[in-house]
């Protein structure tokens, strides 16, 4: 036998020390009180800065999606609410787009550096509940739930809610833990951070508020100036924005009413149905991988080996049973009353509102004292994060020019706003020397022209009660509008009708966009155009 034969035995000795050193290195750093901090943070760099560059290639066949385009908008200028939130996402947006350029990749970069400020967060929660072992694989665990890579792409007051739900949670273990006027406080204004981010937080603060008064230890708590320094914190920070509420005539809850009141019971319960389903196949991915890690390698026959391996009942000093009770009692009241509620109230539920309500779920898994964490796991699910992080990175090209292909037609998706609003911009330029002020559509077209645009048109919705402010129908005929008409929605005839009524005068166009990827050909949108020169 020649000496070749032994060279692929040999390779793997020499990997086997380098994986073992590799492995050792993650568990000391995850388990040390200085490095595992920097380990976090790295971590969540890195995992923000992959999936830009996987979002990027994955996307790069559409537009920014208009959520994205509507907080951009609202960024343009600082307000206490934009009709239909508070006012949080837009400052965010308005801060970020200071310091990074109106590109499409920089709000793939926005959303993941929101998820990855995120992870940091959820990991000193765990910190409070679990040890820094634990914490980390949490953190692992939720880097590879879709929430926080694929279907984190939308930068939005949904995904933001994924910062301040988790201050919130943090604040309230603390403030439960520590019982003093500081906690409370740090307490009361997280919870008017959130409240100023989406009014949907209030059921992540009425869960806490739960867990407070079931809680075993809650008479501790209760007495304390905690909980009512807090209260009052809370009202005393949201002062500026209830007067907005009451100044705008109290809009946004005008606008949930009508866009999320339903009349039809069959469609109410099919909405929760797949609220529930479509939340449990995103928590399933994350969960069946951490499973992965915690079995792998498997050197057992039966589920019952495995069972009895990674599952011992009593003591585990790994766990804060107070605290994790905590965060029991929480996870489970957001995982339960957002569906039964709509049930009962037959509200339209979208799938979207469970985004900022699972990030507790691995934290509450890896809380459960029975449950084994072997150290080399920690390894185990980093090795996952990266392979499937890579994987994906490498083939989004390909998944990109593959649903393009798929689907040629769909104009939601692939329409080129991004073609026409440059194209306007000249078309306006050109006519009336002046920067173009004011786009008036709907928010699907108006939004996506005002990122877009070099000049940054505000947008005006018309016939919209729930107006974000940015302008008006004064200040539009003042300035000069384009009003555009999608020829593909079926609120065309509503459209027209009102272009025509307000601005009579204006010059008439019909403007054809069609994007081309990779050879593929999206769809070709006919836009019916109205350019209401400046009033005089």
């Amino acid at each position: 036998m020649t000496a070749a034969s032994f060279l692929p035995a040999r390779s793997r000795a020499r990997r086997r020390p380098r994986l073992r050193r590799l492995a050792a290195w993650i568990v000391a750093s995850a388990s040390d009180p200085k490095g595992s901090l920097w380990l976090v943070i790295c971590f969540a760099a890195a995992h923000a800065a992959l999936w830009t560059l996987v979002l990027a290639n994955l996307k790069a066949a559409q537009d920014v999606h208009m959520d994205v385009a509507e907080a951009f908008a609202w960024g343009q200028k600082f307000q206490f609410g934009y009709g239909k939130h508070p006012p949080l996402a837009g400052w965010i947006a308005g801060l970020w787009f200071k310091l990074f350029p109106v590109a499409d990749w920089s709000t793939y970069a926005l959303a993941m550096a929101t998820l990855g400020c995120a992870l940091v967060i959820c990991w000193l929660v765990a910190l409070r509940v679990v040890d820094r072992r634990r914490a980390f694989f949490t953190v692992v665990m939720l880097a590879l739930y879709p929430i926080f890579n694929f279907k984190g792409f939308k930068y939005n007051p949904d995904l933001l809610q994924l910062v301040t739900l988790p201050l919130v949670v943090l604040a309230y273990l603390n403030a439960f833990e520590k019982r003093s006027v500081r906690a409370g406080l740090w307490l009361g204004l997280a919870g008017a951070l959130a409240l100023m981010t989406k009014y949907w937080v209030l059921t992540m603060i009425g869960a806490i508020g739960l867990a407070a008064l079931l809680h075993p230890a809650r008479l501790l708590f209760l007495r304390s100036p905690a909980p009512w320094v807090a209260i009052a914190t809370l009202a005393v920070a949201m002062i500026p924005h209830l007067l907005w509420l009451r100044q705008v005539d109290f809009v946004p809850l005008t606008y949930a009413g009508d866009v999320y009141g339903l009349e039809s019971r069959a469609q109410n319960v099919a909405l929760v149905l797949g609220y529930v389903g479509h939340n449990l196949g995103l928590l399933a991915v994350s969960v069946a991988l951490a499973a992965l890690a915690l079995c792998w390698p498997a050197r057992w026959r039966t589920p019952l080996a495995f069972i009895r391996r990674a599952w011992s009942p009593g003591v585990n000093a790994s766990v804060n049973r107070s605290q994790a009770l905590n965060i029991w009692i929480i996870q489970a009241v957001v995982a339960i009353g957002p569906p039964l509620g709509a049930l009962i109230f037959t509200v339209y539920m979208k799938t979207d509102w469970g985004i900022s309500l699972f990030f507790l779920t691995p934290l509450a898994l890896v809380a459960i004292p029975a449950l084994r964490v072997r150290k080399i796991a920690l390894f185990h699910i980093a090795v996952i994060w990266l392979v499937i992080s890579l994987v994906v990175l490498g083939s989004a090209p390909l998944i990109a020019e593959y649903e393009l292909a798929r689907n040629p037609n769909a104009s939601n998706t692939y329409a080129s706003r991004s073609g026409l609003a440059r194209e306007l911009t000249e078309a306006w330029r050109a006519r009336f020397t002046t920067r173009w002020a004011v786009v008036a559509g709907t928010t699907e077209i108006g939004e996506p022209m005002t990122f877009y645009s070099p000049d940054h048109p505000a947008p005006f919705t018309p016939g919209e009660v729930w107006s974000s402010g940015l302008t008006s129908l004064e200040e539009a005929k003042r300035l000069g509008f384009i009003g555009i008409c999608d020829t593909t929605d079926y609120r065309l005839p509503t459209c027209e009708a009102w272009m025509n009524a307000n601005a009579p005068g204006a010059e008439r166009l019909a403007v054809t966009t069609q994007r081309f990827f990779r050879g593929h050909a999206g769809p070709a949108t006919l836009w019916k155009i109205w350019m209401a020169p400046p009033g005089k």
